[in-house]
């Protein structure tokens, strides 16, 4: 269903870039330590080449060991993260390494520039009424939903681009920003959420950052009601390319 050329941003990701599916990274199911450690060397040896990883998950847990990879080489990195979940727990069921816990990991490892980093879309109940206030005291800007709707859209891509500078930047997109009405396979789910346009407006509108890598997380297929989940994703995943392809174009 996907075709070369992005009208909007007027590319064809054809012409410019090279790449290609290098497949699966050889985790070991229900074993995270050396499944992390092969995404890490996974994504190492993408960067090695000097390429950009796309990464496709898989839950929110394996962007630690890409930030691991991205570091070695980088240093610390900008993160800009669209979820409607923070990630920052320190613990989940008395779990250090999960879905829940990667970026509160990622800062004490020093993978992350909190300063340059930023998470929008934050939304739903919550165990901790302060886990949104968590976020500040670790160094991180985060913008729940509620308040992207009082600023708007434009006002928040000023708000990313001006945070993030030109430093080195990660790019992770859990798919439950976007509202389950658009996105309903994914395992955590949240209402009030974002339309696939507005995902793929962002998406594009912060396209002059500095990345260095991308992921997308959480689509789950046994629960996509006709596919329309992957088909979204992998509409993410073409504006990824389509930015990779437009700063190729301007080299």
């Amino acid at each position: 269903m996907m075709k070369p050329n992005n009208v909007i941003m007027q590319v064809n990701i054809m012409d410019g870039l090279k790449g290609g599916d290098i497949g699966d990274f050889n985790v070991t199911p229900g074993y995270i330590r050396p499944t992390y450690q092969a995404i890490e060397e996974g994504v190492a040896g993408i960067l090695k080449e000097n390429a950009c990883p796309i990464v496709l998950g898989g839950d929110h847990s394996i962007t630690l060991a890409e930030l691991r990879a991205a570091a070695k080489k980088y240093g610390p990195v900008a993160l800009v993260h669209f979820d409607s979940h923070s990630d920052l727990c320190d613990e989940v069921f008395g779990q250090k390494y999960n879905h829940g816990t990667p970026f509160r990991r990622a800062l004490e490892e020093n993978l992350i520039d909190a300063s340059h980093s930023i998470q929008v879309g934050m939304r739903g109940s919550l165990y901790d009424p302060d886990e949104h206030k968590m976020a500040a005291e670790l160094g991180m800007k985060l913008i729940p939903a509620h308040k992207v709707r009082e600023m708007g859209l434009e006002t928040l891509v000023k708000t990313i681009l001006e945070r993030v500078g030109d430093k080195p930047c990660f790019l992770t997109f859990d798919i439950d920003f976007v509202d389950p009405a658009y996105a309903p396979g994914t395992g955590t789910p949240e209402v009030g959420g974002f339309t696939s346009l507005e995902a793929l407006e962002l998406v594009r509108n912060i396209k002059d950052l500095n990345f260095v890598g991308f992921d997308l997380v959480e689509v789950l297929p046994a629960y996509d009601h006709g596919e329309i989940t992957a088909y979204l994703a992998a509409n993410i995943v073409f504006e990824y390319l389509s930015i990779l392809a437009v700063k190729k174009k301007a080299k």
